[in-house]
């Protein structure tokens, strides 16, 4: 059951540029408007997933508080990102809100704001969904194709009897890892049959 977010707290806002060349004159003149305590800033490319004040933001805020963007697109890297972020806030008991551009409407403390982002929510269910189907249906074709997924064995079997010879000869896994140009602890796992 979605919780309902009653906004009790403080209006805490999130401002984002992605280049020093960017002014965050006009996101924190819009968030000071609306009435925010406390903007933390931030110069990160959306796609960058090392947002320090986001995290920081996101520590902060308490039940009851609302976090305000300026706009959508300064919050989330995608739209599975930016649904999973609101969804943490909702978990908390902090609303969301867009203070401009073309979804300036969404305040998730109001009915239609939580009717949007359940939408949202569904789209994005949705696309994560497609996404697992395609790579099930892309590992099932490269298998048929005579493919095989993840990382190429590093010992073919010439070089695992090559390997058996040198060991029965005595020499140490060192010496026949030296030998066939590959790492100690791959040759130990050949012939010990060790998983690693």
């Amino acid at each position: 059951m979605s919780k309902i977010i009653t906004p009790t707290g403080h209006l805490i806002g999130y401002a984002r540029i992605s280049t020093e060349d960017q002014e965050a004159q006009l996101q924190r003149a819009t968030l000071t408007e609306a009435g925010c305590a406390r903007i933390f800033e931030e110069t990160a490319s959306g796609k960058n997933a090392d947002r320090p004040e986001l995290t920081a933001v996101l520590d902060y805020l308490r039940e009851g508080d609302t976090l305000c963007v300026w706009k959508l697109d300064r919050l989330g890297r995608s739209l599975i990102d930016l649904v999973s972020i609101v969804d943490g806030l909702r978990a908390k008991g902090v609303g969301f809100k867009v203070l401009t551009g073309a979804l300036s409407s969404v305040d998730t403390t109001s009915a239609d704001g939580r009717l949007f982002f359940q939408i949202i929510a569904a789209m994005a269910e949705f696309e994560r969904a497609l996404i697992k189907d395609r790579t099930v249906a892309g590992l099932a074709a490269a298998k048929a194709q005579g493919k095989v997924g993840g990382r190429p064995k590093a010992m073919d079997p010439k070089m695992i009897q090559r390997a058996e010879d040198l060991r029965a000869e005595g020499q140490s896994y060192g010496a026949i890892a030296k030998a066939l140009g590959i790492g100690q602890a791959t040759v130990y796992r050949a012939l010990t049959g060790t998983a690693g």
